[in-house]
């Protein structure tokens, strides 16, 4: 029989202590949904289930002992730290859940500087840590749009992409170790070491597994030199994508390694660089590291362009100031409901990822598909981030007017405009990405469509299927792995 969620909350406060079980119902209300359902939030429409209770544990053992409740007594859980998600990852299928909010977990515990590593629980801040390193010479490299929000366990979870990921790669490159906690209460720990070769990687169920499988409670993730004095912008405009695309191209399979490698056809650009791009599109580089490295790459990549006369060279000046500008926190997420508030106008990303020989396909036919089949879209643009030897991530970043109840919005709008999107990257021969994770926002289709083969392994048991309890932001019951 299921317990009440005055059962829920007593039971939980025999474990933590009772001023760590948050109740307060606006709170409660508030952390039902994650940003992806930002036009009810602000219209304070809450259509999912509310959680019983926020519970927010001081320690590993805490974690295991409520895991372990929940799961004997069938309670969903959402694991929680930067309260940063995008993709509907918050969100619960079954009533009466709790948050599992590790945010209160926030000691970095060790920074190795021998290793090159630095070993820190879930809920410490990434921007946080990253200035606490550079004090001291070093940087974790990672750097997505969310770092003055985001926390390290959440970051984990999500397989997270930062945007000096063509250099460093994505957060699954960084992980050397972990710890995390099962649905029964089982503590795991993966040791700091560089390499494994003893069958597959175990780092990589938990890494990305976006909560559906364990609670992550700690990470140790390499560390870098941080040399900002050696930092090279590089700007260009042309009229081309499929240029742009090229040069991209041509630039990875030179092997340079430029932190930033972007690329915005002239809708996007006009949200960023209408100070200097008429209409045009716009490629960005950075390059980084020694400063001998830095050079060499920054000569690599004008040696590149050089090649096509079409390419007009920028200030410098002009992409540091954007790079600096670039990341969100409160204040902008918070300008950010004010502005729909006001306009009725609503801004949703997708992002997937494509080779070269098919990447310039995906993104004209979605760009043309979504202005023909939805009437009400404002205007959709796109850029290119996140470069590869193969290949590209392309962003969609889309505006409309939102003429419907806030609970209808989603289904109206935005996950018609996602689907066309993911159905021509597939099509083509992409995929979908995300650098907050996929999240139950992109299931539900996909995997009636595609099949279960489209998430991690078949033997997961369907862990995505959003008509069942144990889905992506939810522990799911360890028995249902047997």
């Amino acid at each position: 029989m299921s317990l009440t969620r005055e059962q829920v909350v007593q039971g939980v406060k025999g474990i933590v202590s009772e001023e760590r079980v948050i109740t307060d119902k606006h709170i409660l209300k508030e952390s039902s949904v994650d940003r992806f359902r930002k036009y009810e939030f602000i219209s304070g429409v809450y259509t999912q289930h509310i959680p019983a209770a926020i519970v927010k544990p001081e320690n590993t053992e805490q974690v295991a002992e409520v895991l372990k409740y929940c799961n004997e007594n069938g309670i969903n859980v959402i694991p929680r730290t930067g309260f940063s998600a995008l993709e509907q990852m918050l969100e619960s299928v079954k009533e009466n859940h709790i948050v599992l909010d590790g945010s209160g977990m926030n000691k970095i515990i060790k920074i190795d500087e021998c290793n090159m590593q630095v070993t820190c629980q879930c809920g410490v801040n990434l921007q946080e840590l990253d200035e606490i390193l550079q004090a001291k010479g070093y940087t974790t490299a990672h750097s997505p749009q969310s770092k003055p929000l985001a926390q390290m366990g959440g970051l984990v979870a999500t397989r997270s992409i930062g945007q000096f990921s063509t250099l460093y790669g994505g957060i699954e490159d960084m992980v050397v170790g972990l710890e995390a906690v099962f649905p029964n209460g089982e503590i795991t720990r993966i040791k700091n070491v560089p390499r494994r070769a003893a069958g597959p990687d175990i780092r990589h169920v938990i890494i990305g597994n976006e909560g559906a499988l364990c609670y992550i409670t700690e990470v140790t993730v390499k560390i870098f030199k941080y040399m900002p004095e050696n930092n090279l912008f590089y700007g260009y405009t042309l009229d081309s994508m499929k240029t742009g695309f090229e040069i991209l191209r041509q630039v990875m399979v030179e092997g340079y390694k430029p932190s930033v490698a972007r690329l915005y056809d002239a809708a996007d650009a006009q949200g960023h660089f209408s100070h200097f791009a008429n209409d045009e599109c716009v490629l960005v580089f950075m390059a980084e590291g020694p400063k001998g490295i830095a050079e060499a790459t920054g000569a690599g990549i004008e040696a590149v362009v050089k090649q096509y006369p079409e390419c007009q060279k920028v200030d410098s000046q002009l992409i540091e100031d954007w790079f600096a500008r670039l990341n969100w926190g409160l204040e902008q997420v918070e300008q950010e409901r004010i502005e729909i508030s006001e306009t009725k106008n609503m801004g949703f990303t997708t992002e997937v990822a494509g080779c070269w020989d098919c990447i310039h396909e995906i993104y004209t036919r979605s760009i043309e598909r979504v202005k023909n089949e939805i009437p009400d879209i404002t205007w959709m643009g796109g850029h290119s981030s996140h470069s590869y030897l193969n290949g590209t991530n392309m962003y969609f970043v889309y505006y409309y007017d939102v003429n419907c109840a806030p609970e209808e919005e989603i289904h109206k709008y935005h996950n018609p405009i996602n689907k066309i999107i993911v159905e021509e990257a597939l099509k083509a021969g992409g995929t979908m990405v995300h650098h907050h994770g996929v999240g139950k926002a992109r299931a539900p289709w996909i995997k009636e469509e595609y099949g279960s083969s489209f998430y991690i392994l078949k033997t997961l048991k369907n862990a995505f299927d959003p008509n069942n309890i144990m889905n992506a932001g939810n522990i799911i019951p360890v028995d249902f792995l047997k």
